[in-house]
């Protein structure tokens, strides 16, 4: 069973989960602010659910990389959408700031 170690949790979850779904089912979630409301609700589309993910998820959706290669996303930021990423063994996840959650730069320089 793959454990998401998320904002000094730890959080099991079934491989193959969606990463949004196990962090909304552990209470937590990967938005930040207003957009933990304001969201596609895993559509791929509004880009607030982006988080830095290591470890062994699933490929990138055409859905994921469309939406992250548009502003204010970067494509070669290396974030990944939760709502689009598979869970297959263990992972570390950081939400940086910002309302989509793509200010991964300035969270390296703080």
């Amino acid at each position: 069973m793959p454990t998401i170690n998320y904002r000094s949790r730890e959080i099991d979850c079934e491989e193959g989960t969606v990463l949004r779904d196990a962090l909304k089912d552990a209470g937590e979630t990967p938005h930040n602010g207003l957009a933990d409301s304001l969201n596609c609700r895993g559509m791929a589309t509004c880009g607030t659910c982006a988080v830095s993910v290591e470890g062994d998820v699933s490929e990138p959706t055409s859905g994921e990389k469309r939406r992250l290669s548009f502003p204010p996303h970067d494509a070669d930021s290396g974030l990944r959408l939760a709502c689009q990423t598979e869970v297959y063994g263990d992972v570390t996840v950081t939400k940086h700031d910002g309302f989509w959650g793509q200010h991964v730069e300035r969270d390296e320089d703080a």
